[in-house]
């Protein structure tokens, strides 16, 4: 369903409002929402709410369907094991995820060939002058809390690499986030951009590690995180009809996980 007016989701439950633009798709002609805005504001121990059952189930399609598991597609965004590993040191997790990055990009060359979206946040450029963006973001909010919130933003889409005449692209589909602290709530807030985002093998674990990469700036600012925003341009249900049998399992988990509220 594609019409100028932006479709807004707004849940405390991160897979109540992925189950919600699903039914959207699932429940009007077409398979595309543009554009889609999705707001996420439920977190518990720097985690977002979720509904297991459907987690559960959606992992499951994927896994049958030959796709990335939702923790496998949110740890491009933000690797929250390693985080932990790191023993919640954020120069520990920088070295590490750039020691390991040759490994992880061999997992699935087809896909990681281009880069990944967490080593574009830590080393944006190329050679000797790549960028940390996240480091930056956080010494200088250390630094002068009160300063411009235009500081606090960091891009993904590098056109001397990203501008390509190919018909598609693997990656990337997240452009730009940006970070909006609140001194006066002590709360941080982060905004994602993405021209098109694929709704069924992608958008649950794009919310997640979204999510999950808020909590980590806010948690390096000393901030409550308390929003992830997500626009997406065009959002598409695609590599799957929405007639599949492995879809059904989805839609009815959908259905039960949500209120019985038009979507």
């Amino acid at each position: 369903m594609s019409s100028s007016i932006p479709y807004l989701i707004v849940e405390e439950n991160l897979s109540h409002a992925w189950s919600r633009a699903l039914l959207r798709v699932v429940d009007n002609p077409g398979t595309v929402i543009s554009p889609l805005v999705i707001s996420v504001t439920g977190f518990k121990d720097e985690e977002p709410i979720e509904d297991e059952n459907m987690r559960e189930v959606l992992d499951a399609a994927l896994s049958h369907n030959g796709e990335q598991s939702i923790a496998t597609v949110a740890n491009t965004i933000f690797p929250s094991s390693l985080w932990r590993r790191s023993q919640y040191e954020r120069q520990e997790l920088y070295q590490r995820y750039i020691d390991i990055l040759p490994r992880i990009k061999a997992i699935e060359r087809h896909k990681n060939r281009r880069g990944l979206y967490f080593e574009r946040l830590i080393s944006f450029g190329a050679g000797p002058h790549s960028v940390n963006q996240l480091e930056h973001i956080i010494l200088e909010y250390q630094r002068r809390p009160g300063v411009r919130k235009s500081m606090f933003q960091a891009s993904i889409f590098d056109p001397q690499r990203d501008h390509s005449s190919s018909a598609q692209i693997p990656f990337p589909c997240l452009q730009h986030v940006s970070f909006v602290p609140d001194k006066q709530e002590a709360s941080l807030t982060l905004n994602a951009f993405y021209a098109t985002q694929q709704l069924f093998n992608k958008a649950y674990g794009n919310y997640l590690g979204l999510c999950r990469l808020g909590a980590f700036m806010a948690k390096e600012m000393q901030l409550t995180f308390s929003r992830m925003n997500c626009f997406v341009g065009v959002e598409k249900l695609e590599g799957i009809p929405k007639g599949s049998t492995i879809l059904d399992p989805v839609i009815q988990a959908a259905r039960e996980a949500i209120p019985l509220t038009t979507v």
